[in-house]
Formats: structure tokens, C-alpha cells, sequence
């Protein structure tokens, strides 16, 4: 039998069943449909974690009170006993550390910020040194200009505002010299920065930078402090971390025992903990992805052992006729694998869909992989295969071929009665398997006969 006229005999019957060919090949979509969701999700998010780090600056780290992810309410609580940063602190790592080229700090906090009867809520406020912006990368600006030097030695009542505040107060006038309400004190726009979008259905641009000192003379210092620097090579990037290590050990009179009271966070760093956390998700998805082809597969093989089931009289004349086991075993398998490659199109489908639809609603980029698409479609053709070895093993009698006597017998009788008995014999014979393939072949006696209908 040719392999295109098999596929198209495995349609044709998926056709005519279609409720249950649905219901075969559901197991493989959902599994399939999963796994592709998931990876595509996750190597976006791995993508968009590396873009993020990239933008700190392959020189910079960070020295702050905590880590920027915390595992566990134990890990929070202790960290919630550290100690403040404050100004002192950022000054005494930018005199000890000799290797880096840039040192500087933000605080941070949250309010409403609003310019007549508009109201901005959970506004990003920040104070931050003049060199905050180009630590890292720079965040550039479409209008004004930054925060200097000058600024903060007066307290300046100045702010440099992200775009949705520019648009919610300002529209299409010019926002550069206009005074805005920051928690009931009145501050200066001097800058606008570019518009960054929404990541995870959070603004990048709802924020407001003003003066360190401004910040600190409006909210108080009971706020901790993070202290940026940026090595001056890659080759002394470890050497300026030691450096500020070493200088606030010493600031806080820690022993050689005790562990840091403070933390030094670097991209590589964030990186490691992003990619074990996602390694604990892929598990999790291959898990769930394991159980569902596993069902699936059992779904197709009982699927499979009914079809055989219903079709012995069919399966019975294919051997009368001439097929060999092999083929009506071959014609069977393609059924097999044509279901569950269809449910692994579809899953294909489906999974790319739902990434896509997930990536649109919180708003990070999208990675469509090829290899996991192929993969989806590799997966759920060996599930068919091996669905059906199962198949061959659980119901070896039906599989060998053999059709009841008596089901052919009142075939041969209703269909050829022209038929003399010795040729219905022989008919009885190949069919029951006793047909030997070495003489001539039976195609040659039924060509006598009206065609089977």
C-alpha cells in the first residue's frame, strides 16, 4: 500500500468518527499545546530578564540593604533586622573604591502625584545623584535635562518626570517649567525621559526623579539607600566588588565569622537565580507535559483497539485479498500516528496561541522557537507509535489478523453467492490465514467474481 493512499485512508476514518477522533487526540493537544505555552513564555521572559541586565550595565552592580529577590518569609524577616544605607555609606564606598569609575544613590517610594484636579496614583518617586541616570544605561530624555550636581547641593524643588505623567497633565503642551504636586509640595518639571511601555501590566514611565537631597528633606532618611557604582574595566569588576566589600565590613565592625549584613547585587547574579527558579518551572511543565501524553497515549490505544475491533470484517477481506500482516499492521500504525500528529499540529497551534495571548496581557516580549515546535509534533507521532506497540501487545488475537469463521462464512454467502463451495472454501482458508502466499495469488480466483461491494 502506498503511504499517501494510507494517510488518506487514516483521514477518511478519522472523519467519519468525528466525536471520537476529538476525543483521541484531546490528551495530545492539551500536553503538547502545554509545553509549547510554557517554553515559549519562559525563553520570553529569559529573554527580557538578559535585556534588563543588560541594561544595568555589564560594569555595574549594586550594594543595597537586601537581595532584590527574597525566597522565603524567614529570608525576608532577617533581612528586615539589616541596617539602613545612607549618604555616609555611599560616600565612604566612593572613596574606598579606587577601581570604580562611577558611584552614586537613589532612594525610593511611592505616592500621588497630581496638577490641578488630575490625579496620578502609584507614582514611582525617587531621589537620586546626577550620575544615577548614565550608571548603567542611560536613561535618555526627550525633553529638558537631568538632575545635576547643582541641584543637589540646593535642595532644588526640580523633578524629571516619565511620559505618563507628561500625557495624564500636560497632553500636547509643553510640560518643561511647569510646577506639579508631589505629595502637597510643588515641584518644577525639568526633564521628560523616553517612554519605556509596560512590563507584566506595570508602567515603566509612571515615575518621578527629583534631587537626593530634596527627596531626603521631604521624606525624612528613614528610608534605606541604594548605593550604584560601575567598575572602571571588566578586568577589575570582581576586585571593585571586594573593595566595596571590605569597606562596608569595616563600617559595620563585622568579624571575619560573621556573614555580610548587606547585599552586592550584579546581573550575573540576578541571572543565576532567574534561571534556577525557571529550571524548577520546566520541571514542573515536563511533569504535567509526562502525564498528559501518558494518558493521551492510553486514550489512542484503546481508541485504536476499538477501531480494530469494529473493522475484523474489513481487516478479514484485506487478507483475503492479498495484504500481508504487515500491511494491515503499517495501515493501522499510520492511524495511530496520523491522530496524534494531528493533535500535536493543533496543540502546536494552540500553545503559540495562548503565549501569545498571555505575552499581550502582561505585556513582556514573546519567543516563538521553531525546535520546540518540531518537538511538539516529534513527541506526540512517537506517542501514536508507541500507543499502538502497546495496542499489539494488549490484544495479540486481534492483531494476528484472524477473522471469526462465521462473521466471513455469512459474508461469503450474502455477497458471492454465485460462488461454488469449493471456491468459498478457499476463500475461508486464505482469510482464516492458512492461505499460502506461494501459490497463485487469490486476487486471480476473485477477479471471477462480481465486484465486492
Amino acid at each position: 500500500m502506498l503511504f499517501g493512499e494510507a494517510i488518506g485512508i487514516a483521514i477518511q476514518s478519522l472523519r467519519a468518527n468525528k466525536l471520537r477522533s476529538l476525543l483521541t487526540v484531546l490528551g495530545i493537544l492539551i500536553g503538547v499545546s502545554s509545553v509549547i505555552a510554557v517554553v515559549a513564555i519562559t525563553e520570553g521572559l529569559d529573554r527580557y530578564m538578559s535585556d534588563k541586565v543588560l541594561e544595568l550595565g555589564t560594569r555595574a552592580f549594586r550594594l543595597q540593604q537586601r537581595p532584590d529577590i527574597i525566597t522565603s518569609h524567614a529570608q525576608w524577616m532577617e533581612m528586615q533586622k539589616r541596617k539602613r544605607l545612607t549618604m555616609d555609606d555611599m560616600d565612604a564606598v566612593r572613596k574606598a573604591c579606587t577601581l570604580c569609575s562611577e558611584v552614586g544613590a537613589q532612594v525610593w517610594t511611592g505616592g500621588s502625584v497630581k496638577r490641578g484636579r488630575v490625579v496620578q496614583k502609584n507614582v514611582g518617586i525617587a531621589g537620586v545623584t546626577e550620575n544615577i541616570p548614565r550608571l548603567g544605561t542611560v536613561r535618555e530624555l526627550v525633553a529638558g535635562r537631568h538632575v545635576v550636581s547643582g541641584d543637589i547641593e540646593a535642595a532644588s524643588l526640580v523633578a524629571v518626570i516619565g511620559t505618563d505623567l507628561s500625557d495624564a497633565f500636560f497632553g500636547s503642551m509643553e510640560p518643561l517649567g511647569k510646577e506639579i504636586d508631589v505629595d502637597g509640595h510643588m515641584l518644577k518639571v525639568i526633564g521628560v525621559a523616553e517612554k519605556k511601555g509596560v512590563v507584566f501590566g506595570e508602567s515603566q514611565d509612571n515615575f518621578l526623579w527629583m534631587p537626593i537631597s530634596t527627596f531626603s528633606k521631604l521624606y525624612g532618611s528613614r528610608r534605606s539607600f541604594s548605593v550604584q557604582a560601575e567598575a572602571a574595566s571588566m578586568g577589575v569588576f570582581e576586585a571593585a566588588q571586594d573593595q566595596v566589600r571590605v569597606a562596608m565590613r569595616a563600617r559595620r565592625h563585622l568579624t571575619y565569622d560573621k556573614p555580610d549584613d548587606f547585599s552586592i547585587e550584579t546581573g550575573e547574579s540576578i541571572m543565576e537565580l532567574w534561571q534556577n527558579m525557571t529550571r524548577g518551572i520546566y520541571v514542573v511543565t515536563l511533569v504535567v507535559t509526562a502525564i498528559s501524553l501518558m494518558v493521551g497515549g492510553i486514550v489512542v490505544m484503546n481508541i485504536m483497539l476499538v477501531s480494530v475491533t469494529e473493522r475484523t470484517k474489513e481487516i478479514g477481506i484485506r487478507k483475503a485479498i492479498g495484504a500481508s500482516r504487515r500491511d494491515i499492521l503499517t495501515q493501522f500504525l499510520i492511524e495511530a500516528v496520523t491522530v496524534t500528529a494531528i493533535g500535536g499540529l493543533i496543540g502546536v497551534g494552540t500553545g503559540f496561541g495562548l503565549a501569545y495571548v498571555i505575552s499581550a496581557l502582561i505585556g513582556f516580549p514573546l519567543l516563538v522557537s521553531v525546535a520546540s515546535a518540531v518537538l511538539g509534533v516529534g513527541v506526540s507521532s512517537v506517542v501514536g507509535i508507541v500507543s499502538f506497540n502497546m495496542l499489539e501487545e494488549r490484544n495479540k488475537e486481534d492483531i494476528q489478523l484472524t477473522v471469526p469463521y462465521l462473521t466471513l462464512l455469512n459474508y461469503v454467502t450474502h455477497q458471492i453467492p454465485h460462488a461454488d463451495d469449493a471456491r468459498r472454501t478457499q476463500f475461508l482458508i486464505a482469510a482464516s490465514g492458512g492461505y499460502d502466499e506461494s501459490e497463485e495469488p487469490l486476487i486471480l480466483f476473485l477477479s471471477n467474481l462480481h465486484p465486492i461491494r
